[in-house]
């Protein structure tokens, strides 16, 4: 009996990827969870395992496509007494590493998204009938500020997808009608190919997501970057003195774990930096948790893996936390619920270089906070030249949610915990 084995649904958010690497082969047997493809999503590498048994008779699905779910991936002769019954898992990420990425070959085009019509209202669903579409997509639509109920929906059984609310935007602006805070369309390029050899590298899956994420914050977020710097001297000598320990407990005292503890001190006093500005409502959103995102450098893209609970746990543990969780990231194993529900970011760039620089806001959060490269000044205390470690801070904030004083008000609660370490442990 032929079974069809459609993508399962990859949690919250999550309706499409990209389909990195085929793992199967028709007329090949595989069992239940077997691994049959690794999708590329927007926010990880993830291994879809089988829920059927049986020999692979088709393969609907090839390197380099965009699948929803619900889409079909392949059809499987199933053994008998075999049929799939079982529910669906959710995807688990694979861990593969960076080596095992595919070379990107000539870069296929991606599927135009459909015409949609002329930005005229189609009928309204009746009854108050629910819009086909997912949480990210609403979201999306949300954000530029788009009606659903005016877009047409080229999925399984009229499902909205993003393309399709891209789509009604472009149609909206070459007819004169563009929504207010959409974002801005491409510009069309010339061929630079006449004038020297060119390469053309496509964007897949988490780089692709990262610059509609990043374009989505720019476009919609007035942004303020202050600058700051703290004296890390006596911030240094503590971590030295106190890494064994964390090691022993299993994790890595780094500064950014400490940076961790200053910004909880700065966040509990400034509430406004935890929090989403729903324009929809006209509502600032005040979260009383802490889950502070933390930028990861991969090869696939930066993603931003977050630490939970920041105001639950300790020194160490929240070394051992940050460093499991860095690793997985780096080396394709991290869940996809390891990238979601951040309050607030850090970007580290002080293992790298650069005296400052002005990061955008991870939407929808309100404020960043990025660290650039620590070096020793000379520095006047109390009359006299002493070289000091001064850290570099840099951070850029939602100005319609944010006053300027208070941005500067934020990085003096910041100078003030990285500068009395023993003090900020202590609840100072």
């Amino acid at each position: 009996m032929a079974t069809e084995f459609k993508l399962p649904d990859l949690g919250e958010g999550v309706e499409e990827g990209e389909v990195a690497r085929l793992l199967v082969s028709v007329g090949d047997r595989i069992e239940k969870e077997h691994p049959v493809l690794e999708l590329e999503t927007d926010k990880a590498l993830v291994e879809v395992p089988s829920t059927v048994a049986g020999t692979v008779a088709s393969i609907a699905v090839k390197e380099g496509d965009r699948v929803l779910s619900g889409s079909v991936l392949i059809t499987v002769d199933a053994a008998a007494g075999e049929a799939a019954s079982a529910p669906e898992p959710t995807a688990k990420a694979a861990p593969v590493a960076a080596a095992e990425e595919p070379t990107p070959e000539a870069p296929a085009s991606p599927p135009e998204a459909k015409a949609s019509p002329a930005p005229a209202k189609p009928a309204a669903p009746e009854d108050g009938a629910a819009i086909p579409a997912g949480p990210a997509t609403r979201r999306f639509a949300r954000e530029l500020g788009i009606d659903l109920s005016r877009v047409q929906g080229s999925g399984p059984g009229g499902r909205i997808v993003k393309e399709d609310v891209e789509a009604f935007v472009k149609s909206s602006i070459q007819g004169g009608g563009a929504s207010p805070g959409s974002a801005p369309q491409p510009v069309e390029l010339p061929d630079f190919g006449k004038w020297g050899e060119v390469e053309l590298l496509p964007m897949r899956g988490v780089r692709r997501k990262i610059a509609q994420n990043l374009s989505t914050a720019w476009s919609q977020i007035p942004h303020v970057t202050q600058f700051d710097q703290a004296d890390v001297t006596d911030l240094e000598a503590f971590r030295q003195r106190h890494k064994a320990a964390a090691e022993e407990a299993g994790g890595k005292l780094t500064p950014t774990v400490l940076i961790l503890k200053a910004v909880l001190t700065a966040l509990k006093a400034f509430p406004q930096f935890n929090a989403s500005l729903d324009m929809e409502n006209e509502s600032v959103i005040l979260k009383k948790y802490y889950n502070i995102g933390i930028a990861v450098d991969t090869d696939r893209g930066l993603l931003v893996p977050v630490v939970r609970d920041v105001d639950r746990k300790d020194l160490f543990e929240l070394a051992a936390d940050l460093s499991g969780i860095a690793e997985r990231t780096r080396t394709g194993k991290v869940d996809l619920k390891d990238l979601q529900g951040g309050t607030f970011t850090i970007s580290n760039l002080g293992s790298i270089g650069g005296t400052a620089f002005s990061p955008i806001v991870n939407h929808p959060e309100v404020a960043i906070l990025g660290i650039a490269k620590s070096r020793e000044e000379a520095v006047v205390r109390n009359g006299r030249i002493e070289a000091r470690l001064m850290m570099p801070l840099c951070l850029s904030y939602d100005h319609r949610v944010i006053d300027g004083a208070d941005g500067a008000r934020f990085t003096q609660k910041l100078v003030q915990s990285l500068e009395n370490p023993e003090r900020m442990l202590l609840g100072g």
